[in-house]
C-alpha cells in the first residue's frame, strides 16, 4: 500500500502569520491534533501540534492573564524541522520513520507542496486493514524452518480444507534457523485446520489448544 490510498486530502493548514489563537480554536473546532505550516506558494514550513499550542497558552489557573501571548504568531512556537512524505511512499517506511523520529504525523507533499496529511491513527487503522483484524475470523501462528517454499507449503494445508487466509505476516524467530508465519482466516472454529497442521508435523504456537494432538 502507497500513502495516496490512506493520506487525509482535506488538510487544513495556517500560515506562519497566524496566531496562536487562531490555531486553538482551529484545533478546538475540527477536533484535530496536528497543524502544518505553509507559506504563501502551500509549501510546508513547519508544522504545530495541540501540545505545542497547549504549552504556549496561559496556565488554567491564570486564564485571564498573559493572554497577550495567543496573539503570538505561530513562527514563534511551530517546528521548522518537518519530516515529509510523498504520495507514491509505501506505508512500511512511512511507518518506519515515525518509529525512528517519534512523530505522531506526516504531511505529504508533491512538487514541494502540501497534499495530504497522515497520522499514527491512521497508521494503526491500516494496519487493522492489512491484517484483517477487524473482521471475523482467527489467527493461527506457526513456526516453520527459515527456508524457500515454506510459505506455500504451509497455505497448501488451508487450501485443502477450502479456508479462505485474509493476510499473512512472516515475522523471525528467535532461532534465526527458523520463522513465524501468522495466518488470518476466514473461519472461527479454527480446530480442524489446527489438528491438519500438527498432523503433517507443523508447530503451531498459537492458538495452543488443548486436546488438540501434536
Amino acid at each position: 500500500m502507497i500513502v495516496e490510498q490512506m493520506m487525509k486530502t482535506d488538510v487544513i493548514a495556517l500560515k506562519p502569520s497566524n496566531t496562536i489563537a487562531d490555531a486553538l480554536n482551529i484545533v478546538k473546532q475540527k477536533n484535530i491534533r496536528h497543524l502544518p505550516i505553509v507559506d504563501d506558494e502551500y509549501r510546508v514550513v513547519g508544522i504545530v501540534t495541540d501540545r505545542d499550542l497547549r504549552d504556549a497558552s496561559p496556565s488554567i489557573f491564570h486564564a485571564n492573564e498573559h493572554l497577550e501571548d495567543l496573539q503570538k504568531p505561530l513562527s514563534t512556537i511551530m517546528k521548522t524541522n518537518v519530516i515529509t512524505g510523498h504520495p507514491l511512499d509505501f506505508v512500511e517506511e512511512v511507518a518506519a520513520l515515525f518509529y525512528e523520529h517519534l512523530i505522531s504525523c506526516m504531511p505529504i507533499v508533491k512538487e514541494n507542496k502540501l497534499v495530504g496529511i497522515i497520522t499514527e491513527s491512521d497508521l494503526l487503522y491500516t494496519l487493522v486493514q492489512l491484517t484483517g483484524a477487524h473482521q471475523p475470523g482467527s489467527q493461527i501462528e506457526i513456526k516453520v524452518p527459515n527456508r524457500a517454499g515454506m510459505l506455500s507449503e504451509v497455505a497448501s494445508v488451508f487450501q485443502k480444507r477450502n479456508i479462505n487466509i485474509s493476510s499473512v505476516l512472516i515475522y523471525p524467530d528467535q532461532n534465526e534457523m527458523y520463522k513465524v508465519l501468522v495466518f488470518r482466516i476466514q473461519t472461527m472454529n479454527p480446530m480442524a485446520i489446527i489438528h491438519d497442521l500438527k498432523a503433517q508435523g507443523y508447530d503451531v504456537l498459537w492458538p495452543n489448544l488443548p486436546g488438540v494432538s501434536s
